[in-house]
């Protein structure tokens, strides 16, 4: 048992308090008093020391040395621990207490601190693992203590390699390179290259990859890295679709998992090899080895057995060999249920039933066997609702309106695409949500990141002051490697965070630019569906079912573009065509409309962004031409403006926008508003990823009368 001798200090400062206050606080008053046990000059915190209150409530100090205990004015501290003589404190306010403590023999409490330090450092390890998939920001922090608690290369390595493993899960490839070189410089360990080398792939910097896989020494790695080892070059070679090289090294792998009983690794290589092959056309050799990496995947799991049959029925979906993919797809749905008895399947596994249901109702469209698609498409859509997947209940709902408009029942599929359109709102306000939480994940892994330079930079810092009082004479060239190595660092995390944030904020501008086209095409499309609605009511069936046919040929195309950021322009101008006539069919009696394109315009040189034009027609029909009392006229013209740039006008003789303003309804303001909204949102977005590529002003078009409207597009060259 450790001796202590104590200098017993305890900080107590009273916040001014009248004499009021003093007078009238009662002893029955409690509160709750916080304080902490420290060595003195390593300022080390000393765990399970106990707190109690006049010999009755108890508490302890945690790990770092803190205690909060319930009291009143008045009561006694009773705080003892076995290497130390009890000590008693009474309570005269609600201040934070701090007990220092100084060793009498120094070389024992070295041991004993170095000893308690790197049992902290593991705990902090071991909680930033447990926390690696759940909290990453949880993750981060813990490593962030554990380095201050880093007494070693060794243990920086640890700590670093847990951070890199940390970003890797969460996807940010290039920060976990960073800290695997980080850990590599602490400690040269092929593991950590193999890691780093796996870093670069997921970050698609194949030759840096290769780079590192030829820097490992194949003899130090273990039997399951060595199989890993090939994998992973096998990886780099089909990415640079090299099929070749890719086969050779998954064959090394393949035998040296076989020869080393890996049976997780025998079906990945299996798989792979096929993957291969069917990426080269030898679909042949493809079989055999879904074949073999089938019955391996019997051998691991049933889970699995399971992803690999949905591996060979994608396989067959590609080769449009859709009766086997169909089969596969129905013994996983089966096998799932038995799985989910003892595990559950989260939504973003392969397997999951909803999954499964759509493709197997996707597969029987293909095959146009609509009416036995459609149960799979609702099992779908129910199993999804169910566990609340939103992006697979969208795609079935999508997959459904499609297999009832292929069978003629216009009223279902009707009923269908107002729920799809539902579920397309909902996941809107969802994917908003996403943003704002990637948004600030993405600060707080900055933030982290940052301090965990500064940390090393104020340890590189530390170390350096400490050799100068040891060796003098080597004192000027420690500090200028410190301060040389602490700019690197800074330099690096500068450039790793500047590249993050830059691919972050393009992630995020895809997300919104995909948010806003989701906005812009339910509006034009429930406007065309109460044409067919005005049609029917009118008993002029002949007249809405050829306006349907168009407008599902406009509505398909529309949303085969809603994933687009540009389409040709050529593309657009057709559905522009389409979409015009069929608004001119309804409002026959009040506009004719012409589109004039320059014959020195190339069209097939520029692309423009998908539904950018329509709302302009839009609002020249219903807000414009629409309430003109005569015949009025819409032009869509195109012409040359510069060598690399053209303008599209969009040019009607209506009421003009301030007659306009005065006709609307509320709720008219209102989706106008929005409408118009979204499109400077999508060019400001566009504009900002594709640097000024489009430009857009809206004028008057005559001085009196029916002023009418101009709406000029200018459009970049690619």
């Amino acid at each position: 048992m450790y001796k202590y001798s104590f200098l017993f200090i305890i900080w107590l400062a009273f916040l001014p308090l009248s004499a009021q206050n003093l007078n009238t606080a009662s002893e029955e008053q409690y509160f709750v008093v916080r304080g902490s046990v420290k060595e003195k000059y390593s300022n080390e915190p000393i765990s399970n020391v106990t707190i109690m209150v006049n010999g009755g409530v108890y508490e302890k100090t945690g790990f770092d040395g803190t205690f909060k205990i319930r009291v009143k004015i008045g009561d006694e501290l009773i705080i003892s621990h076995p290497d130390f003589q009890t000590r008693y404190h009474t309570i005269k306010s609600n201040d934070r207490i701090r007990v220092d403590v100084i060793p009498q023999d120094p070389k024992l409490s070295k041991q004993k601190l170095r000893q308690n330090s790197t049992d902290t450092f593991n705990q902090l390890i071991d909680s930033a693992d447990t926390y690696l998939k759940s909290d990453a920001e949880k993750s981060v922090q813990f490593i962030v203590d554990a380095l201050n608690k880093s007494t070693s290369q060794t243990q920086n390595a640890e700590a670093y390699q847990t951070l890199a493993d940390t970003y890797m899960y969460w996807k940010q490839y290039d920060l976990a390179a960073n800290n695997y070189k980080i850990a590599l410089q602490n400690r040269d360990g092929e593991d950590i290259k193999l890691k780093l080398a796996k870093a670069y792939l997921a970050d698609n910097d194949y030759k840096k990859s290769l780079q590192t896989l030829n820097t490992i020494a194949k003899e130090s790695l273990t039997n399951y890295q060595i199989t890993e080892y090939y994998e992973t070059l096998g990886d780099v070679y089909l990415k640079k679709e090299d099929s070749k090289q890719a086969i050779i090294n998954y064959q090394l792998g393949l035998n040296k998992a076989t020869s080393f009983v890996i049976k997780s690794k025998v079906t990945d290589l299996n798989s792979k090899i096929a993957k291969a092959y069917d990426t080269s056309g030898d679909t042949n050799k493809a079989k055999k080895f879904y074949n073999s990496s089938l019955s391996s995947a019997q051998k691991v799991s049933r889970t699995r057995a399971v992803e690999e049959k949905v591996n060979v029925a994608e396989f067959n979906n590609k080769n449009r060999n859709y009766d086997d993919e169909i089969s596969l797809r129905k013994e996983v749905v089966s096998t799932v249920k038995e799985i989910e008895k003892d595990s559950v399947i989260s939504n973003e596994s392969p397997i999951t039933p909803q999954k499964q249901n759509y493709k197997i109702g996707n597969a029987l469209m293909l095959q146009n066997n609509f009416d036995e698609a459609i149960p799979f498409l609702n099992a779908s859509i129910e199993e999804a609702d169910k566990r609340e997947d939103l992006e697979v209940k969208k795609d079935a709902q999508r997959r459904k309106v499609d297999a009832l408009e292929s069978l003629g029942e216009y009223d279902k599929a009707k009923l269908a695409f107002e729920e799809f359109m539902a579920s397309v709102d909902e996941l809107y306000m969802i994917k908003q949500q996403e943003i704002s939480h990637s948004a600030r994940l993405s600060r707080s892994i900055a933030e982290s990141q940052n301090r965990i330079t500064s940390l090393e930079k104020d340890k590189l810092i530390s170390s350096s002051q400490y050799q100068v009082t040891v060796e003098r004479n080597k004192r000027q060239k420690v500090i200028i490697y410190a301060l040389i190595g602490g700019l690197v660092l800074l330099l690096i995390a500068a450039y790793f965070t500047y590249k993050y944030i830059k691919q972050q904020r393009l992630a995020n501008n895809l997300l919104a630019l995909k948010s806003l086209r989701s906005q812009m095409n339910p509006h034009f499309i429930f406007n065309a569906l109460n044409s067919v609605n005005s049609f029917i009511a009118l008993n002029d069936e002949r007249t809405a079912n050829k306006y349907l046919s168009d407008f599902s040929f406009l509505m398909r195309a529309v949303l085969e573009n809603s994933e687009e950021d540009f389409i040709p322009l050529e593309k657009e101008i057709e559905l522009l065509q389409l979409y015009t006539k069929l608004e001119h069919f309804r409002f026959k009696d009040k506009f004719d409309y012409s589109i004039e394109i320059d014959d020195t315009i190339r069209v097939e040189d520029y692309a423009i962004p998908p539904m950018l034009l329509q709302p302009y027609i839009e609002n020249a029909v219903w807000h414009g031409l629409r309430y003109k009392t005569e015949k009025g006229h819409l032009k869509i013209q195109l012409t040359q403006k510069t060598k690399n740039q053209i303008a599209i006008q969009i040019i009607d003789d209506g009421i003009g926008r301030e007659k306009s303003k005065i006709l609307k309804t509320e709720n008219q303001k209102k989706h106008n508003s929005k409408g118009l909204s979204n499109i400077k949102k999508r060019i400001s977005i566009l504009n900002d990823m594709y640097k000024d590529k489009l430009d857009v002003t809206i004028d008057d078009y005559q001085a009196d009368g029916d002023v009418g409207t101009k709406v000029t597009v200018t459009l970049k060259k690619d």
